[in-house]
């Protein structure tokens, strides 16, 4: 068993370059799996994501990984972090698009819409903001300290069940910047590209 290896997927909707780049940074071991009969012998997985939401769910039906993953996750619980869009892929929908999600958060992902707002704030939401820890994690050694991720999306997860958020945000109004429930952990940011607080993110998955 190596605790300090963390399996990315490739499944054709993900730039993993960077999250490889940075887990080895941070002195773990990465590990591509481009298929679902890897997953078997996982310890730690990490989920990326780009592009949209439909695509991604096809990329991950087409490939065979829905029944491998969720054997890994919802019955062997293995820890597991989704990224920008791998995080909403985790909830049950999405504004973005008709696909169900992998359904492991109880939680929505909804389009942030300034139309109406007198101040109309950009989409994507771009660029570095401060995020708040809203319960205490292992992830997060000291939770009292204001943390700065770089974020880029449109979209933005609802939780249903408030237990399960972990960090909070604001652009024009209070978002999902951070879940989890169980072994299930999903974070709207890149930590990948957010220097020491994404390390610090990283470090602390490895010990999980």
């Amino acid at each position: 068993m190596d605790r300090r290896k963390i399996s990315v997927i490739d499944y054709g909707a993900g730039n993993i370059a960077s999250v490889v780049n940075m887990i080895r940074h941070v002195g773990g071991e990465a590990e591509v799996i481009s298929s679902p009969q890897h997953l078997t012998h996982v310890e730690k997985l990490l989920l990326p994501g780009v592009g949209s939401f439909d695509h991604a769910m096809e990329c991950l039906k087409e490939g065979g990984w829905l029944d491998e993953l969720n054997k890994c996750v919802l019955e062997r619980k293995v820890p597991v972090m989704g990224i920008c869009l791998g995080m909403q892929l985790m909830c049950k929908s999405s504004e973005e698009g008709v696909a169900q999600g992998l359904g492991w958060i109880d939680a929505q992902v909804l389009k942030f819409d300034f139309q109406s707002d007198a101040v109309r704030l950009k989409v994507p939401h771009m660029g570095w903001n401060a995020t708040t820890v809203v319960k205490r994690d292992p992830l997060f050694v000291d939770h009292a300290a204001e943390r700065r991720f770089y974020f880029v999306h449109s979209y933005y997860v609802d939780c249903h069940n408030k237990d399960d958020i972990l960090l909070s945000c604001s652009y024009g109004h209070s978002f999902v910047a951070g879940f989890r429930n169980g072994n299930v952990w999903g974070f709207q940011f890149h930590p990948e590209k957010s220097h020491r607080f994404g390390m610090e993110i990283f470090k602390r998955f490895l010990e999980v």
